[in-house]
């Protein structure tokens, strides 16, 4: 939901220039750094390096920390020597404080301060004069640290002792000219009618990375933007402020509802990573260039002919807070993941039922209407696992209340969703209606709960129930109690099956400074809001998933899905991509956004299906399911004035479609399970963009339109009304692709002109990978338990197949405490297939079986074909060969899943 009557008028939101700690920051530009390192100031502990640098004109000393993390990873942190008062550090974010291996000196003279890690690969070298920090790989520079000299470093200062502008005064405060420091906004700045009061005056923060050799950079989420990162001009950096942008454009670098400070730096031999820990209002300035290597001693004629080395450079400001910054070595892209997981978390595992398909409307009107939509599903064979309320289903936009009138009996209902084995999820907002009859406000008035305004007094805005306060979740009490209204008693008619989607929680304000919370609102330990922004939605989401997990004594795992979100927000749920709207741009645009979230550790994301805002054409529609069905996260949800739009309303042809993209996706489960299991012990995206899993391919770096299910399915949506052919780009060389359901091997590599129709969207299977499905789609997740399985094998040029099968009760903590999971492997090798235990620990049992084996690429019709598990004797298989498309079938087969077996041919 959004603000409707506020719908984006621009001039709401800041541009770049108009926020002041950027224009102040800007004003200081490449060249040689003002700091310097004193040397004699050198400490060496188990822990860290430590030294001070001092700014050569305000003399004043700040403190240098570098670490070294186990896993290729440094940290170096930047703080005042000694401030005034402590300068806000991220808390709560990483999942726990890293473990550091101890960095030598092997080398300290004329200025140059080597430091080199236990591991011999790597190491630092610190200049004293000006200040940079260089990180060299194997004795090849890969990032650079202030060799652009834009280290940036606001000291706290007492305020202007006088505000009145008396002649002496105005001298003594500062050597700008009034309208000078009006215009750096220093103590205080105004935007269209708002004034932020600075207590503490100006402290922002800065530095600029230069990334070597490379010029393809990604990352940084949320913004409706390409995959690769742009260069930015003046004016027009990437901004990470998490804003309620109701009908965001297209392809722009404003930040929408979540922010992850995560950039990535990839080339054909290396990734690189940069995890900037701030949650304040941060900008990101990227500049790609060209530059000459420098090698000694070169003729002129050589110099003509030297390559040109590609360089990107990375300025990062942030209004507050410390500079304090992860550099991700990697090598490899999946190494970054897990680097990125070891600090902040891994995703959680979803409930089974929660990568269903999802059916969601601002609002389904009462008991009825749920009811009626739920029977339709049914009515049409259409497979789905959740019907959601939207803000609507309360009284009068009291948020854990139900209204009464439309739903007089709402516990009724939810055990009539839970007899046809489905869920319900509500939305739960984070600011509280002022009204002293309700409870919710009246207790956390009393316990001093909500965020305060400048001057003490609880901060008022207005959001949907009209005046609102709101919930300081920094406060870990507050999370506390909040986690607590969940529970079954406190929460009336709530009951198991019921799971909650946190919504306007960057927080959304209508009519505030940029439809959010003033900056000088104060939260928890005084801290201003400027400081926590960012984190009020990774705080409510929290929060709310621990309430859920608590109302089940620990048994249960929660799904809360969040619209704002921020690093390490993947250990508590999913998010979306927000407010989109119903136009084959935004179909087209979710791929890169779903993408760059997914590299940025959040593998459960979708964007609305058909759009949210407006009414999509019946084309765009399906193909919006098409999509949908192949991405992590997957929910039809439309805005109060769209048109009602359940699958089936669209013509028989279309619902036809339509049941068929999310039957596939029904059958897909047990791979796309699999997956997120592998998001959750491996830190692996589940939905992976091309150059992820072809690092070497310098033609797959920018491929937006298509991406990666894993590392076996490519998926390429279909984005343009009424299209006749796609361009696939087949990946990587030596590899071969299958049609996934037509099994007929691709002929060509490279980029290929593919046919469609509305039917269906390509998709391929890559040659070497065994894909396990359900063999028939039930009526929601939990109908389909005790279905059989089938296995897609795909040869690779060797005639070899490997892949894998996770299962556990789909809804408990017991995979992790009681081992109660299963985990198999299925490799094809010299004409046998076999199961075997990936992981001896796992005790989960199911009667299920592997029913069917579909081998495709086998290169000729087999004379006999036997099938033996470890006890057993050895049975023949029943099988049929498609000469056309080379693909070998094995019927009732009977193979238990959680057995051992192999199959010969």
């Amino acid at each position: 939901s959004s603000v409707q009557d506020e719908a984006v008028d621009k001039s709401n939101f800041k541009k770049c220039n108009q926020i002041a700690f950027y224009r102040r920051q800007k004003l200081l530009h490449p060249g040689k750094s003002l700091y310097q390192v004193l040397l004699d100031s050198v400490t060496l502990s188990d822990e860290s390096v430590k030294f001070q640098i001092i700014h050569e004109e305000n003399k004043v000393l700040l403190q240098v920390e570098i670490y070294e993390i186990e896993g290729n990873i440094f940290r170096l942190k930047i703080d005042e020597a000694s401030p005034l008062r402590a300068r806000y550090k991220v808390p709560d974010v990483l999942i726990k404080e890293p473990t550091t291996q101890r960095l030598f000196i092997s080398h300290k003279e004329a200025g140059i301060l080597v430091l080199s890690s236990v591991n011999e690969d790597y190491k630092l070298q610190v200049t004293a004069s000006p200040f940079q920090v260089e990180l060299q790989s194997k004795g090849e520079t890969v990032m650079s640290m202030n060799s652009n000299g834009l280290l940036y470093f606001e000291h706290l200062q007492p305020p202007p002792s006088d505000r009145k502008p008396t002649a002496q005064n105005e001298e003594a405060a500062s050597d700008y000219s009034k309208e000078k420091q009006e215009d750096l906004g220093l103590w205080q700045e105004k935007f269209g009618n708002f004034l932020d009061i600075k207590a503490h005056g100006p402290t922002s923060v800065g530095v600029d990375f230069s990334l070597h050799g490379y010029d393809h950079v990604y990352g940084i989420p949320q913004h409706t933007e390409t995959l690769l990162l742009k260069n930015t001009s003046d004016g027009d950096a990437y901004r990470l402020y998490n804003l309620d942008i109701f009908g965001h454009k297209i392809h722009d670098k404003t930040g929408i509802y979540g922010s992850v400070p995560l950039l990535l730096a990839h080339k054909p031999n290396r990734t690189s990573g940069i995890f900037w820990l701030n949650s304040s209002e941060t900008l990101v300035d990227i500049s790609t260039k060209a530059v000459a290597e420098h090698t000694a001693s070169r003729s002129a004629a050589e110099t003509a002919k030297q390559r040109a080395v590609p360089l990107t450079d990375v300025r990062w400001m942030s209004e507050s807070g410390i500079i304090d910054v992860f550099l991700l070595m990697g090598p490899t892209p999946f190494d970054i993941f897990k680097q990125f997981a070891q600090l902040t978390g891994t995703q959680a595992l979803p409930p089974l039922f929660s990568l269903g398909y999802h059916q969601c409307r601002w609002n389904y009107e009462d008991e009825q209407d749920v009811k009626a939509v739920d029977a339709g599903f049914d009515a049409h064979d259409i497979p789905y696992d959740v019907i959601w309320l939207d803000i609507e289903h309360t009284d009068g936009k009291r948020y854990f209340t139900w209204d009464k009138q439309k739903f007089q009996n709402p516990r009724k209902m939810q055990e009539h969703l839970r007899k046809k084995k489905r869920k319900l999820v509500v939305i739960v907002d984070p600011h509280i209606k002022v009204d002293p009859s309700y409870t919710l406000y009246a207790q956390a008035k009393e316990k001093g709960y909500f965020v305060k305004d400048r001057n003490g007094k609880d901060f008022e805005g207005i959001c949907w129930p009209g005046s609102s306060c709101y919930l300081d979740f920094t406060n870990p009490e507050v999370r506390k109690w909040y986690a607590d209204q969940f529970a079954f008693k406190t929460y009336k008619a709530s009951t198991n099956i019921l799971f909650v989607w946190n919504d306007m929680n960057e927080p959304s304000v209508f009519k505030g400074a940029e439809l959010t919370m003033q900056k000088d609102a104060v939260h928890y330990n005084n801290w201003e809001h400027r400081e926590v922004h960012n984190l009020y939605g990774f705080y409510q989401q929290m929060a709310t998933a621990e309430g859920l997990i608590r109302r089940s004594s620990g048994k249960e795992r929660p799904f809360v899905l969040t619209r704002s979100f921020f690093a390490g927000s993947q250990k508590y749920g999913a998010v979306w991509t927000g407010d989109n709207t119903a136009e084959w741009s935004y179909l087209k645009i979710s791929i890169p956004m779903l993408l760059t979230i997914n590299m940025a550790g959040i593998s459960f994301c979708g964007a609305d299906v058909g759009g949210f805002i407006g009414d999509p054409e019946p084309e765009l529609l399906v193909r919006w399911y098409q999509a949908g069905a192949y991405q992590p996260f997957f929910r039809g949800h439309s805005n109060m004035e769209s048109k009602r739009r359940e699958p089936w309303l669209f013509g028989e042809k279309n619902t036809q479609i339509i049941r068929r993209a999310i039957r596939e996706r029904y059958v897909l489960l047990p791979y796309l399970y699999t997956l997120f299991y592998r998001a959750h012990t491996a830190a692996e995206p589940v939905m992976r963009s091309l150059w992820i899993e072809f690092p070497g391919k310098i033609e797959t770096f920018d491929v937006e339109n298509e991406y990666m299910l894993g590392n076996a399915l490519l998926v390429h949506p279909v984005t343009e009304k009424e299209a006749k052919t796609v361009t696939v780009l087949f990946p990587g060389s030596g590899e071969i692709w299958y049609d996934f359901r037509k099994f007929k091997q691709m002929e060509d590599a490279g980029p290929v002109k593919i046919p469609v129709t509305l039917e269906n969207i390509p998709v391929f299977q890559r040659g070497g990978t065994v894909i396990p499905l359900k063999t028939t789609a039930g009526k929601s997740t939990e109908w389909m338990i005790d279905v059989s399985y089938e296995l897609h094998v795909a040869l690779d040029t060797e005639a070899c197949a490997i892949g894998e099968l996770y299962v556990d009760d789909g809804h408990s903590f017991q995979y992790l405490h009681k081992k109660q999971f299963l985990y198999r492997k299925f490799t094809f090798h010299k004409n046998i297939l076999s199961s075997s235990c990936v992981d001896e620990s796992g005790q989960y049992h199911t009667t299920c079986v592997v029913e069917r084996v579909i081998i495709l690429g086998f290169g000729k019709q087999p004379t006999f074909v036997t099938a033996s598990s470890k006890d057993g004797e050895k049975k023949e298989v029943v099988f049929t060969y498609d000469t056309k498309t080379s693909a070998l079938t094995l019927e009732n087969l009977a193979l238990s899943v959680d057995a051992d077996w192999e199959i010969c041919i």
